[in-house]
């Protein structure tokens, strides 16, 4: 089932090949980016504290409850 989602959404890393800037099971919030889907990337804010490209299939997408999304977008706004 889908819903409109307009909390943080956030992705745990599974994959780090070659990016330094990415911890394996890492959880990182995902920014939307429809042009980098479609050529299957995910923006994430990463290590560096700025959002950057990553494949997509470096990352499995979380379906978090809202109290948890709430308490990670607040870690990540605190960097």
């Amino acid at each position: 089932m889908s819903r409109a989602r307009k909390q943080a959404q956030f992705a745990i890393c599974v994959q780090n090949e070659g990016c330094d800037d990415l911890v394996l099971r890492k959880v990182y919030q995902v920014i939307p980016d429809e042009a980098a889907a479609r050529d299957g990337c995910l923006r994430v804010i990463d290590e560096s504290g700025e959002d950057y490209l990553y494949p997509a299939n470096y990352f499995v997408t979380l379906d978090l409850p809202r109290g948890a999304e709430q308490a990670f977008a607040g870690a990540a706004s605190r960097g």
